[in-house]
């Protein structure tokens, strides 16, 4: 009986650490830099409108759209105008921005 609930136990700890592990693999990913520039800033949604080139992480063409901002304090960095250079990657099935800096 020892023997059992240590091998469940032992199972479980495993099947923990390689899930921690992937978890660690994606947050690590590197996401490549997209040119884009800011149409609009939504701070009360959390959101920013973004004419972008191709996303290539995510198959996605050249398009203006609008994606959430993984962090509320990036959305005070831009303003509708400015060149950016972005990260967007899927979370929780929402396309969100991921990186932003202002383009040189």
């Amino acid at each position: 009986m020892k023997s059992t609930k240590t091998a469940l136990f032992a199972g479980a700890l495993a099947s923990l650490l390689l899930v921690s592990t992937i978890a660690l693999a994606e947050d690590a990913k590197t996401l490549p830099m997209i040119n884009g520039v800011v149409k609009k800033v939504d701070e009360s949604a959390g959101k920013m409108t973004i004419k972008h080139d191709a996303i290539t992480n995510l198959d996605m063409g050249a398009m203006t759209m609008v994606f959430k901002a993984k962090d509320p304090a990036m959305l005070k960095q831009v303003n509708p105008g400015d060149k950016i250079k972005f990260s967007a990657d899927k979370v929780n099935g929402q396309i969100t921005v991921m990186t932003v800096e202002k383009a040189k």
